[in-house]
């Protein structure tokens, strides 16, 4: 049989069919085509696709010989472009006739029944395989959706859910494709089973598998909900806690995981092998060490006589690994090859010291600073371009950068630059987050009228990392209006400028407390001169004028001050006072990051003195917090401050320069700065001259956020009193509580909340259990 346009052509029939029957029933000469030159092409059938589309994938054009060949392959590649259901060829004479018939276009993709995926999620991830709006509708690419769809169900925990896939016709050669889901109900791991274990009880095991029976907070951490990732996980960790314990040999021979017929339990069994616990016999070193040998060998966190640990070889390599970046040396590579004596059970490592070439840094690159400019960030690198690699200083940019404050997370790599073996680029990222907070409110009462109150803090000005702040407040009782600026590079050399200006005039209702008014006028200006890394003394210096006025109805303690002061005798009317205070101060701040630190110091002493001015006196603060990692998710921070004031010759120290305490930032579980003097006839809480402040933090990841140190929870101890002048501070009458607390980065700024139980209140003493701050840092 031929198929031929000139031979075997009837008239009331011009066109024969060369299409894939002709490809499925023919062959060899048979089939054969007589050639013919093509002098048109003409297309049938198409709807969205344009002509031009179609002849750009037949393999012959107007002019050409067209053959049984070209026929076969013109038929492959329209199908091969998925865009038709049929493809035929037809000769006309000699015209080429492709008629074809598309393959109908997805008009819509919807879903029902969804509760566990967002709709919009689902609609993009099933677009990217290929099953969305305008999309050419292909009944294979939608089995293979549905059963995506069905895989990411199964990743949830979701093994009972079923999907039905309608497709709908619609006007136009279009479908309507709908995925009705049917989620079911989670399948939650019943009971994990580990079996071979004899040295280590199941309940120390489990203890390290994310993979968990359902608890108190398993909706929110979903460890009851079976993943393979998660299980892959839970191995390692299995694999490390017997490795830290000296059971080198120790494996997970197998796993099972079984569900039943229903759907809803999982059954997981790990079956392991522990062998045997070995001890470390020897430490050897072998390679290049430039004569340091002995420096390197402080640095071996193992010894011999040891119990084997894999965490502390791990540690050892890396701190070898540093300690030879920090001389330029990249790309060092340190490996300890074990020695294994099964006999007496003990283990021998040989460090191989490779240093490789000395590496020079190419570029120092910053990423990620939407809002902060570059040179606010790169006058922290104290890793230079064109100079040795230096890992200590390339840690020491990442840390000062991060104490800034203005980022999230702050990560650092160091890849080889391309085309080079002896340069490195070092990429700073960055992830910015709010600096500044703004609250604006008002109030009318019947008592204050008419009230505005509005402040504005940002720490990371314009991205400029200035922080500018002001601070307004119209209450009756209680008025600020105050200007602040700090600029942490007044000079290229890192010197810090800060000013302030303020006008504060408090004035209580006399309804429980007695009367009395304090107004505040002044301003200060300090620097801060850096002298190493982590060490910077300020200098200030400031004016103020203080005007304090009392009534018969005043606390004693106010009406004394005004008295010792030189005001009149009875301690009744007012008094003005001109201070100038001088203030040298100290910080030095090596945490490794302002907002969440888990490692490092902070310490501060600050030490301000009038002597020509009215009032004659002295303040000095000590502050200490350190924090100390337990774990790799865990924290100790400990707090300490001691901070003590006194009148010079016989004036009084002033009374706006009191302490307070209670409340979060010193003893929570007690109203805010409540503890201390009180008034006898009013019961006013009127602070100190000296305080004594003790904090200790156990501060964990909140539970399902892993190593996240944005929220976080934490058990707590607190101690501390305030003294009036000339009064001993005796540790007896310190007030303690503890309790429990959340702290959470939020995006409006630092959250605290804490539920504090106090340990030994007195009568008199206000409580307040439950307590939250914004904004503060400990």
């Amino acid at each position: 049989m031929k198929f031929q346009s000139d031979r075997f052509a009837l008239p009331s029939f011009r066109r024969s069919l060369i299409g894939a029957a002709v490809l499925a029933f023919c062959s060899g000469s048979a089939c054969a085509i007589a050639p013919f030159v093509v002098k048109d092409i003409r297309v049938e059938g198409i709807q969205r696709t344009e002509a031009g589309t179609v002849f750009s994938y037949l393999p012959v054009r107007v002019g050409e010989t067209f053959s049984d060949d070209k026929s076969v392959a013109a038929i492959k590649a329209l199908y091969a472009t998925g865009i038709f259901k049929d493809v035929r060829l037809e000769a006309d004479g000699n015209v080429l006739v492709v008629i074809v018939e598309e393959r109908p276009a997805i008009a819509k993709v919807d879903f029902a029944g969804t509760h566990e995926f967002e709709k919009d999620m689902l609609v993009k991830a099933l677009k990217d395989i290929g099953v969305g709006e305008a999309k050419t509708f292909d009944k294979a690419t939608v089995d293979r959706a549905e059963q995506e769809l069905k895989r990411q169900y199964l990743s949830r925990g979701l093994y009972g859910v079923k999907i039905t896939t309608t497709v709908t016709p619609m006007e136009r050669n279009r479908v309507s494709i709908n995925f009705g889901v049917d989620e079911g109900e989670i399948a939650r791991i019943k009971q994990i089973n580990i079996v071979g274990n004899k040295v280590f009880s199941d309940k120390e095991l489990r203890k390290e598998l994310a993979l968990n029976t359902s608890g108190w907070f398993s909706w929110y951490t979903k460890a009851d909900q079976y993943s393979k990732t998660k299980l892959t996980g839970d191995i390692e960790s299995l694999k490390s806690f017997y490795l830290d314990r000296g059971y080198i040999e120790m494996n997970v021979d197998s796993t099972q995981v079984s569900i039943t017929p229903d759907k809803k339990d999982i059954y997981l069994t790990i079956n392991i092998t522990e062998g045997e616990k070995y001890t470390v016999s020897d430490i050897k070193f072998e390679g290049e060490m430039f004569g340091r040998e002995e420096e390197l060998r402080q640095l071996v966190l193992l010894k011999p006589g040891q119990t084997y640990s894999g965490a502390r070889l791990t540690a050892t390599n890396k701190l070898i690994t540093e300690r030879l970046g920090n001389f330029g040396y990249a790309f060092a590579n340190v490996n300890a090859n074990p020695e294994v004596n099964r006999e007496k059970r003990e283990v021998a490592f040989t460090f191989m010291i490779d240093p490789g070439k000395r590496a020079y840094v190419r570029h120092m690159n910053i990423a990620g600073n939407t809002t902060t400019r570059d040179e606010v960030i790169r006058r922290e690198f104290r890793q230079f371009e064109s100079s040795w690699y230096d890992a200590n200083k390339i840690k020491l940019s990442r840390d000062r950068v991060d104490r800034l404050g203005y980022f999230k997370d702050v990560t650092i790599d160091t890849p080889e630059a391309q085309g080079t073996s002896d340069q490195v680029d070092v990429n700073l990222t960055v992830v910015e987050k709010p600096t500044g907070s703004f609250q604006i409110g008002g109030a009318f009462s019947q008592a204050e009228k008419f009230s505005l109150n509005a402040s504005i803090q940002q720490a990371n000005f314009a991205g400029s990392g200035n922080t500018v702040g002001i601070d307004l407040n119209t209450s009756k009782y209680s008025r600020t209006i105050a200007f602040s600026e700090t600029n942490p590079y007044f000079t290229d050399d890192g010197v810090s400028q800060s000013y302030e200006l303020y006008l504060r005039t408090y004035r209580p209702p006399a309804v429980n407390i007695g009367a009395y008014s304090i107004k505040q006028t002044g301003g200060r200006v300090s620097w801060g001169v850096p002298f190493s890394e982590v060490d910077t003394v300020f200098f200030g210096i400031g004016l103020e004028h203080a005007n304090i006025e009392t009534d018969p109805t005043s606390p004693s303690y106010f009406k004394k001050y005004v008295r010792d002061l030189g005001g009149p005798a009875s301690g009744e009317g007012s008094v003005s006072s001109n201070s100038v205070p001088l203030t040298v101060a100290w910080g030095r701040d090596s945490r490794d990051s302002a907002v969440t630190p888990t490692v490092g110091r902070y310490q501060r002493a600050n030490l301000e003195l009038d002597l020509i001015g009215d009032t004659k006196y002295y303040r000095a603060i000590y502050e200490h917090q350190w924090y100390r990692p337990l774990t790799s998710t865990m924290t100790l921070a400990l707090k300490g401050e001691f901070d003590y004031g006194h009148g010079i010759g016989s004036k009084p120290y002033p009374v706006f320069k009191n302490f307070y305490a209670g409340g979060i930032g010193s003893v929570r579980g007690y109203y805010s700065s409540s503890l201390g003097y009180v008034d006898p006839v009013n019961f006013d809480a009127l602070g100190g001259s000296s305080r004594l402040i003790g904090n200790a933090e156990l501060q964990m990841p909140f539970p399902g956020q892993g190593k996240d140190r944005s929220l976080r929870w934490f058990g707590f101890l607190d101690g501390g009193q305030v003294y009036q002048e000339g009064q001993k501070m005796r540790l007896s009458e310190l007030r303690f509580s503890t309790g429990l607390g959340i702290s959470w980065i939020s995006p409006v700024g630092p959250l605290k909340l804490s539920y504090a139980k106090p340990l030994n209140a007195k009568p008199g003493d206000r409580l307040e259990r439950f307590q939250f701050q914004m904004g503060t840092g400990f």
